[in-house]
């Protein structure tokens, strides 16, 4: 009897470690996107690339626009190491300039970034395509944006009176027509090059809503224009990052990782290390998920150790 009942616990016992780790593997393997690790370096380098694929990095983001035989030289060194170079990080542009030779010089800029893109075997350029400033905003919590989704042009961007924003409202729609009119230009280029133009708000003052953002990107009706997305860069709005993700949803090309602290009342913060701040990442981890997200998270941060960076992804991309 005793017998018995000694191999009754160990099989018992033996089935409850069995059912955990199987529990532990369902957790692990939960989500049907699978996403990548990268971060952000200027021009490619063996070394800089050997040293993050070694701290546990699938590719990189690069900020260096260089001629397109350049950037295929640096594709066929990071394909030595097994990593990818998957976006080209072009950023700001003044595509709302009354200066027409600065819009020009915009969208010539963004031209020669679809072409480098196109050496380095990259699936996007980040474009930012102008800024908003210097005139009466509402709060970044104050913001309660109605417009019109004929021609994505704000009508109202905070609740009651809006007399006060008429400025900053025309200037918005402005900066829509002018944007929307220079990356049309750029549009047979990426065509060309097989390259997408995924565009960025960045506290740009524009397309500050999910719905707004996604309306603009969509009014281009071209597989060629999509969005990059932010976590932490829109941590301050009303809209969570995972409300963002699911709006977005196939118009998401990347995703750019970091992270912000807001103050007790909620009303601003600070940027802060991934994990360390107000994001919920296992909810943003979900609404990837959800949103069909395949793709990269890219850490745009600094101050932490390769290795530490590595790990904080890796928690991210388990859900945690």
């Amino acid at each position: 009897m005793i017998i018995k009942r000694r191999n009754f616990i160990r099989t018992s016992l033996a089935a409850s470690a069995s059912l955990f780790t199987t529990r532990q593997l369902d957790a692990q393997h939960q989500f049907k996107t699978k996403l990548s690790k990268a971060t952000i370096v200027g021009r490619p380098e063996e070394g800089t690339l050997r040293q993050l694929k070694d701290a546990g990095f699938d590719g990189v983001e690069t900020t260096a626009v260089i001629s397109e035989t350049e950037a295929a030289d640096c594709r066929r060194m990071a394909d030595k190491l097994g990593m990818r170079i998957h976006s080209v990080l072009r950023g700001w542009t003044e595509m709302n300039s009354p200066d027409r030779a600065k819009v020009e010089e915009s969208v010539a800029s963004a031209a020669a970034s679809l072409k480098a893109a196109k050496g380095y075997g990259a699936e996007t350029i980040l474009l930012v395509p102008c800024r908003t400033a210097g005139m009466l905003m509402p709060e970044a919590w104050d913001f309660a944006v109605e417009f019109d989704e004929k021609t994505s042009h704000v009508t109202r961007v905070v609740a009651g009176d809006n007399d006060k924003y008429k400025v900053y409202i025309e200037a918005q729609n402005r900066a829509t027509d002018t944007s929307r009119e220079a990356i049309r230009m750029l549009i047979p280029v990426a065509e060309e090059t097989k390259v997408v133009i995924a565009i960025e708000n960045v506290w740009n003052n524009l397309w500050v809503t999910p719905a707004l953002a996604k309306n603009f990107v969509e009014s281009f009706q071209s597989p060629w224009i999509r969005s990059y997305f932010d976590v932490g860069n829109h941590v301050k709005y009303p809209a969570k990052p995972q409300d963002w993700i699911r709006t977005l949803g196939p118009l998401l090309a990347k995703v750019h990782i970091k992270d912000f602290k807001l103050k007790p009342d909620g009303h601003g913060g600070d940027f802060i290390h991934p994990r360390d701040g107000s994001v919920d990442w296992p909810a943003v981890r979900h609404a990837l998920d959800d949103a069909g997200y395949n793709g990269w998270l890219t850490i745009e941060d600094s101050g932490l150790s390769l290795a530490e960076f590595n790990k904080r992804l890796d928690m991210i991309i388990r859900g945690e």
